[in-house]
């Protein structure tokens, strides 16, 4: 609450000339006003007094409510952590009370007598609106039940500072004010029983607002997994319009042509130059799409992102509830109780994973700073739902940057090295989208992520090694982070994807060694006998294309290395290479032409 506090201390000091004419005023007329009115001054001149110590002791209180907020620590006096999120709501209350009390304490001046300036007076007008506006703000940061509870020990704690305050005066001072004291303690003493007469009240409101969110716990959607084919490698969305481009690579109709529009020649997935950019529309993954969602008794229209798919327990009308509006939802994420940010996060998952324009939407509102500082709650359910809204919002092109501008990689660093399995993986999934822009690679390489990649790649779940293969493939075309890769011993993983017997990231494996072969220290950790066998075992019963790119690998690892191309012969490397160069594709057939070339001369 720096701003506030920055703000506060501002309209205080914009009251210093009216204090200084009051002091001159009092200091110049004061006397002469007590002693020529000896039958009914002592009240005109008491109300004077009350007027200027309810402005001082408004003072006084902020004075303090300052100094609580500077000094304000995650930890209780025992040591132990405290919720940040019930103490900053708790100052929020405190520093309503003080601006709410600073304005009535000035309004109820009376600036004539006092001679005040009319320049003065305006400048105190000024503050007077800015206090009313900033105490409206602070009205709204809480719902009205949660506001009651907290309201009874926020103003306890000012009422308690007041007496403490009042306690202190000095014994000159004490025997000139002690009636007056008394009748402020016990004032003081009325208010707190007042607060204890409506506690009662105040908790039936609280179990309401909990019975309430309790009911909406109970009507908790269930989570449907989608097959991993049927996602877009684009969006991550239930494909609608499935299509086939040149590389082979099935892909959401409209996804894929915004990014031949774009002016894109490379495949999202293989980064693959594509040789013409006709979409061809793959009828059977259609087919088995459609009875899929037959099966399980979904609408097409109701994909969403990351192969899950929501289906409610409750009626369908609480299934068609309005959500609130995004803007209402953002302002949660920034000055809710915690309760209301886990619906508002949860809520902007939802909406982020349905449209494009939903994205653009939550961007535009303000959303990325809230959800970036959401990567640190302690608590995994919205750390998920946060990393994951920030995944969703990446897929749109603009707002990569828009993450990225907030410091955001970071955090989500910290999610792919300490959060929960979902977590990490989620953020491996979001390093994989931004660095699908060219100028991302750089500032994320040197974040240090790529080891914990490496560790998603070994332990993750097949959808997370996926993405985490994909992230690397994507860092690891600059060649800054080549290196980082090497020295993070990306080798070791790499092979065994290649060994993998369900043979799932063999392509995604031969694509990242392709990219790392043209790096210095690439052949001396690679181009051993180990990687030469895993190689030459793909070249004998991979898959077409596997094969194709294992003979790319083997060609810029072996050529012009007598002992290298010595240990291809002996592993029986020439039988499948003759094979693949009579019936291969153009490019295999030119990789195997040129490596048999290279073994004859050997």
């Amino acid at each position: 609450m720096k701003k506030d506090c920055t703000d506060l201390i501002r309209r205080i000091a914009l009251l210093i000339h009216l204090a200084e004419e009051i002091t001159n005023f009092c200091s110049g007329s004061g006397d002469n006003f007590e002693k020529s009115n000896d039958d009914g001054s002592s009240t005109s001149l008491s109300s004077w007094l009350d007027c200027l110590s309810e402005v001082v002791g408004a003072i006084q209180a902020a004075k303090r409510l300052l100094y609580t907020a500077l000094t304000f620590s995650a930890y209780d006096e025992e040591g132990c952590a405290a919720s940040t999120e019930e103490g900053t709501k708790k100052l929020v209350l405190q520093f309503k009370h003080v601006t709410t009390r600073l304005e009535t304490a000035l309004s109820n001046l009376p600036y004539d007598q006092f001679c005040v300036s009319d320049e003065v007076q305006e400048q105190v007008d000024l503050v007077r609106a800015q206090l009313r506006r900033a105490s409206h703000k602070y009205e709204s940061m809480s719902n009205p039940a949660e506001k009651k509870l907290q309201a009874r020990s926020s103003v306890k704690w000012m009422i308690n500072n007041e007496v403490r305050s009042m306690a202190s005066v000095d014994d000159g001072d004490e025997s000139q004010h002690r009636p007056r004291n008394r009748d402020h303690l016990a004032s003081l003493d009325s208010v707190n029983s007042c607060f204890d007469e409506c506690s009662s009240v105040v908790h039936s409101d609280t179990e309401d607002v909990v019975a309430s969110r309790s009911q909406d716990e109970v009507k908790k959607p269930l989570e449907i997994e989608i097959p991993e084919n049927f996602l877009c490698p684009i969006s991550y969305e239930l494909m609608l319009d499935p299509v086939i481009i040149s590389t082979g690579q099935t892909y959401e109709r409209s996804n894929i042509q915004k990014w031949i529009d774009r002016g894109n020649r490379i495949c999202p997935k293989t980064q693959e130059q594509l040789q013409a950019l006709i979409l061809t529309p793959n009828f059977i993954m259609r087919k088995l799409i459609y009875e899929w969602c037959e099966e399980h008794n979904v609408k097409l229209e109701e994909g969403l992102t990351n192969g899950k798919l929501k289906k409610c327990r409750s009626s369908e009308d609480d299934c068609r509830r309005t959500p609130l509006p995004i803007k209402t939802l953002v302002r949660h994420l920034s000055f809710g109780s915690v309760q209301e940010q886990k619906i508002a996060v949860t809520e902007i998952r939802q909406l982020s994973k349905s449209s494009s324009e939903h994205r653009v939407e939550i961007a535009e509102a303000g959303a990325i700073p809230q959800l970036v500082n959401l990567l640190s709650s302690k608590d995994v359910i919205t750390q998920e739902n946060a990393i994951s809204c920030i995944l969703n919002l990446s897929l749109h092109e603009q707002n990569k940057r828009l993450i990225m501008l907030s410091g955001a990689v970071s955090y989500i660093s910290q999610v792919l090295k300490v959060g929960s399995m979902e977590g990490r993986e989620c953020a491996a999934a979001t390093i994989y989208s931004l660095s699908l822009a060219d100028e991302n690679k750089a500032i994320i390489g040197a974040s240090g992520v790529i080891p914990d990649l490496l560790e998603i790649l070994d332990i993750g779940t097949p959808r997370g090694q996926k993405d985490a293969a994909g992230a690397l493939l994507n860092l690891c075309m600059y060649q800054g982070n080549k290196g980082r890769a090497l020295n993070a011993g990306i080798v070791k993983p790499l092979l065994k994807m290649l060994s993998d017997s369900n043979g799932s990231l063999v392509d995604d494996a031969l694509y990242i060694m392709s990219i790392l072969c043209g790096h210095p220290d690439a052949k001396a950790a690679m181009g051993n006998a180990n990687s030469l066998l895993v190689l030459t075992d793909v070249l004998k019963t991979g898959s077409p294309r596997s094969k194709e790119n294992a003979a790319a690998v083997l060609l810029a690892f072996c050529k012009g290395d007598r002992e290298k191309l010595e240990w291809l012969t002996r592993l029986g490397a020439m039988a499948p290479l003759m094979k693949l160069a009579e019936n291969g594709t153009g490019r295999a057939r030119r990789k195997a032409a040129s490596l048999l070339d290279q073994l004859r001369k050997s």
